[in-house]
């Protein structure tokens, strides 16, 4: 299995009245701005989650 693209570099490639989609330029993947958000939350939020070796 490939490692799992967490799409750094994104651009706007369509917009409509309510949406705006972006394509990843790493591996070209098309999906809506409001998932990159929700990704970009939910990583911040595994990170948050490791414990540190203080």
């Amino acid at each position: 299995m490939t490692a799992i693209c967490k799409h750094p570099i994104v651009k706007i490639v369509a917009r409509e009245e309510d949406a705006e989609f972006v394509e990843c330029q790493k591996c070209g993947e098309v999906f809506d701005s409001a998932e990159y958000s929700d990704i970009a939350i939910e990583e911040k939020t595994a990170l948050a989650e490791i414990p540190s070796d203080d």
